[in-house]
């Protein structure tokens, strides 16, 4: 069972200031207070951030550097740009390759294979980029490790710029510039920018010095919102702002890309926030990564043609299902795998298996966190070298963890929630026992119990048609401004509760008159809690609405009850 943890509230002068500001209720002012916000300004960049909000581009370091050589390189060189496989990656690249277009450049990009050449800038890219004739190189999503790659393409005569929102190495490659805000010495007041995010600061840079008007950055907010939302980066501060901005302009759906993936998924005529966008859009555009050649969802971005861009949102569609029956395969067996073991005596989970898909290992290991709550690594095993995806809990950072195993591993990297790491086969038992051990040490047993933070209690009358409109100002939501979590205490279960679809609890409450429909989302087990009649229902929820007959209710999506 969860704790259930009531965010402090100790700054009522505060709350009452910002009540009186901004003519909001209690609730709302405590919300905003415990996120951060202070003043009548902090509260309008938060609700109404506008693109003056943005920091100077050229406050990142190596930003001058960057900006000068691809200048040099508009008129008379081929630019080639090589970034990750993931929707980050993707449209990052997408981005690049449209706006140097659009200055006349010669360019070109690439996207490595995941199985052949895996994570980061390649030795086959760096190679690649040499036989197409590319004189400057422009890595996104990637590079701030590569070292080995970034010193080849040096002696081939290729200059390479370096963007990249990953941490640093020991050592940071000798490229021309490296545009990275968690380098050692930048300045930029915001590090944690999504990969697109580093490089649309670059897109900005650009602009600025070519004298072009902010509507040529802005034409690619959306694309800054898909990336970002998907690589689940905390959407506050400067992705607050690239990602509340881009979203307004990816639902106009403009870019022919984008209308076939939302025509084909069922999101055409809806808004997409970023729940469709993390849930719907991105694996769609992920999938052809995974399981083939990703160039295929730059080429689907990037499009001008509405028929192509439909031909290939058809296969996006079709290698997202066949991802789907893979997902769930490789998740069954390390279900079985876990099962096997004393795992609830663990600290971590470290799982391998010859003949599994690298493409589906990430997600299947934040679906074991999920269930088992513990930090996982799978690792794909093809005879000799295994590619293993970590993923965590909110108080062990993974990358960290990957660093103090670093002996066993032939190469790792990432951040502190997810990382990817390379290790030969016959060392995987090793690593296994010395992560197990580091596991063991850094996280207390209060670490592996799931905990859900609640921003404030209320009553069910206080939840008016004007408190659901305040709360979906609180949009976009995601990582360090999720939706607000609410604890109702005393409700009464109104008529049968029942499991409906896939083991999902529904049922309604009531208080003092007030009654709202309530779902619980895979909660279905937890049906033998209630009586109905008795007002002796503890409810922790967020608020959503939804349609139903072509009408919008208010309904309590549960996350937990007693």
């Amino acid at each position: 069972m969860a704790q259930w943890i009531l965010t402090d509230f100790t700054h009522q002068p505060i709350e009452r200031d910002l009540m009186g500001m901004l003519e909001i209720p209690p609730v709302i002012a405590r919300i905003l207070v415990n996120r951060g916000i202070r003043t009548k300004e902090e509260a309008r960049r938060f609700f109404n951030p506008e693109w003056r909000d943005l920091y100077d581009p050229f406050l990142m370091k190596g930003m001058e550097k960057a900006v000068d050589r691809i200048v040099r390189a508009l008129d008379h060189e081929r630019i080639f740009i090589f970034g990750d496989y993931d929707v980050d990656g993707i449209t990052g690249v997408s981005m690049l390759y449209l706006f140097l277009k659009e200055q006349g450049a010669e360019v070109t990009f690439y996207i490595p294979d995941r199985i052949r050449e895996g994570y980061g800038l390649s030795e086959t890219g760096v190679r690649e980029a040499e036989k197409r004739g590319a004189t400057l190189m422009i890595t996104v999503d990637c590079g701030i490790t590569a070292v080995h790659e970034v010193e080849l393409a040096n002696q081939l005569g290729i200059d390479v710029i370096v963007t990249d929102h990953h941490e640093q190495g020991k050592s940071l490659p000798n490229a021309l510039a490296i545009l990275n805000p968690k380098q050692e010495g930048c300045p930029y007041p915001f590090k944690e920018l999504a990969g697109v995010g580093v490089a649309f600061k670059l897109v900005q840079g650009l602009c600025q010095r070519l004298g072009l008007d902010e509507a040529c950055a802005k034409q690619y907010l959306d694309l800054v919102a898909l990336g970002s939302s998907a690589d689940i980066v905390p959407l506050l501060d400067e992705n607050r702002i690239l990602v509340k901005l881009g979203l307004e302009k990816l639902n106009r759906l403009e870019r022919h890309g984008i209308r076939a993936l939302a025509e084909i998924s069922g999101l055409l005529g809806k808004p997409i926030s970023t729940g469709q966008v993390v849930f719907i859009l991105a694996p769609r555009i992920n999938a052809v990564g995974r399981l083939g050649d990703a160039e295929r969802a730059v080429h689907l971005l990037i499009t001008d043609s509405e028929e192509r861009a439909r031909t290939i949102a058809h296969v996006h569609e079709s290698e997202n299902r066949n991802r789907k029956t893979l997902d769930e395969d490789t998740f069954q067996e390390a279900k079985g795998m876990i099962e096997r073991i004393p795992w609830q005596s663990s600290r971590a989970l470290v799982l391998s298996k010859q003949g599994w898909h690298p493409g589906v290992i990430g997600i299947v290991a934040s679906r074991i966190v999920e269930q088992y709550y513990r930090p996982t690594i799978l690792i794909a095993l093809d005879e000799d070298i295994g590619k293993g995806s970590a993923r965590s809990i909110p108080n062990f950072d993974i990358h960290a963890g990957l660093k103090a195993c670093e002996a066993h591993l032939l190469g790792f990297g990432g951040h502190k929630y997810a990382a990817g790491l390379v290790i030969h086969s016959k060392d995987v038992d090793r690593f296994r026992e010395a992560f197990e051990k580091i596991a063991e040490e850094w996280i207390r047993e209060e670490d592996l119990l799931p905990r859900i933070w609640i921003d404030a209690e209320i009553a069910l009358p206080e939840i008016t048609d004007r408190f659901v409109r305040l709360l979906n100002s609180f949009s976009p939501f995601g990582p360090q401004n999720m939706r607000p979590v609410f604890l109702a205490r005393h409700l009464q279960v109104v008529g049968t509760p029942r499991v409906v679809g896939k083991n999902h609890l529904k049922f309604k409450v009531r208080q003092n008159g007030q009654v709202f429909d309530a779902i619980g989302f895979g909660l279905g087990d937890l049906l033998y809690r209630l009586s109905p009649g008795d007002p002796n229902l503890d409810l922790v929820f967020v608020i959503e609405e939804t349609m139903w007959n072509g009408a919008v209710k208010v309904q309590l999506r549960i996350k937990d009850l007693k």
